[in-house]
């Protein structure tokens, strides 16, 4: 069985998918705007101060993978739109399968 190959924006990682992705702060609401440039844009209402926007990731990304948000760090952006989120414990597949549905 040959296995579609996975989204520019997800990569395998040790400890389960990194994401590339670029946040939208302040948006209408929360959720996936599709791919681009690589990345995927995920639009967050919170604005980007005080680590809101970077929390209104992690609970957006748990909801949409069904992980505990403690499975969810941001490794690189903390104060960028450009980010790549750690996603622990989750395959590349299904990662791709949830947010494919998203």
């Amino acid at each position: 069985m040959e296995t579609s190959p996975l989204p520019p924006f997800i990569t395998t990682h040790a400890e389960g998918v990194t994401l590339a992705i670029k946040v939208q702060p302040r948006a209408s609401s929360n959720g996936l705007a599709g791919i681009h440039g690589g990345e995927l844009r995920v639009k967050v209402t919170a604005p980007p101060v005080d680590s809101a926007a970077n929390e209104a990731v992690v609970r957006l990304f748990a909801e949409l993978l069904g992980c505990p948000r403690g499975a969810i760090e941001i490794l690189r952006g903390e104060t960028s739109r450009h980010k790549v989120v750690l996603v622990r414990g989750v395959s590349a597949e299904r990662a791709a399968t949830q947010l494919g549905k998203s």
